[in-house]
């Protein structure tokens, strides 16, 4: 499984990326559209839409199964991706290319407090029991 070092990650498997202009790029990881499958639908937060770290907040829906996608942090959402709206497949293409919203965070070092590619396998292997 990969799980890139350079990112962070969520308990409920969204993965963050921290851009260069202080923006943070969230989607989904690789084990989570794995379990979920061939991907048809994806729907993001409107663009302005002030979010609560672990608010709901965008869908992602497979052959399989529909989850929601949480906010890993709290801050403003200020890019939707269109093109994983339009081709949700990209997800299941390439999980860590494919990001699905920006957020500028309130606070840049909530950041920090997420888990680190270790911790994550960690965590996928301890739900795998």
């Amino acid at each position: 499984m990969s799980i890139p070092a350079d990112l962070k990650y969520t308990k409920s498997h969204e993965w963050v990326k921290t851009e260069a202009d202080g923006t943070v790029s969230v989607g989904i990881t690789h084990h989570a559209q794995d379990l979920l499958g061939d991907m048809v639908f994806v729907e993001n937060p409107a663009v302005g839409r002030k979010l609560a770290r672990g608010e709901e907040c965008a869908v992602v829906e497979s052959v399989k199964a529909a989850s929601d996608v949480y906010a890993p942090i709290a801050g403003e959402v200020v890019a939707a991706n269109e093109e994983v709206e339009s081709s949700p497949e990209k997800i299941n293409q390439d999980a860590y290319g494919a990001w699905m919203f920006r957020i500028k965070p309130d606070n840049a070092a909530d950041v920090n407090a997420l888990l680190d590619a270790a911790a994550y396998e960690a965590h996928v292997a301890s739900e795998a029991h």
